[in-house]
């Protein structure tokens, strides 16, 4: 987090709202990355999943999931993130491209 806790003050209540117009907009410019992000994260699904069939791993991979754990946890931690909240999404992501490629083995095997 790039700013501390310091308490801004304004001149007026049109400078607050500006700042309020500004920032929302901004974490909706950031909401519509994020989703495009999870989109393209998501995508990647099939060739995991397909590479995963044909070596013949299972859709869980414990190891990975612990490994990207640990890396939240740390990156969490560094920026002074809430770790639990930001595990709590990283379970959200590896269940939405799990689910996925079940999906897709599912179709590969069912044509």
């Amino acid at each position: 987090m790039s700013e501390t806790n310091n308490i801004k003050s304004f001149k007026n209540k049109e400078e607050a709202e500006e700042l309020l117009r500004k920032s929302r907009n901004r974490i909706d410019e950031i909401d519509n990355e994020l989703f495009d992000l999870i989109s393209q994260r998501t995508s990647l699904a099939k060739d995991i999943a397909l590479c995963k069939e044909y070596i013949g791993m299972p859709i869980l991979d414990k190891s990975r999931e612990d490994a990207i754990h640990k890396k939240i946890e740390k990156f969490s931690e560094e920026n002074g993130l809430d770790v639990d909240i930001v595990d709590q999404i990283v379970d959200m992501l590896t269940i939405l491209n799990k689910n996925e490629q079940k999906e897709i083995i599912r179709r590969n095997v069912d044509g």
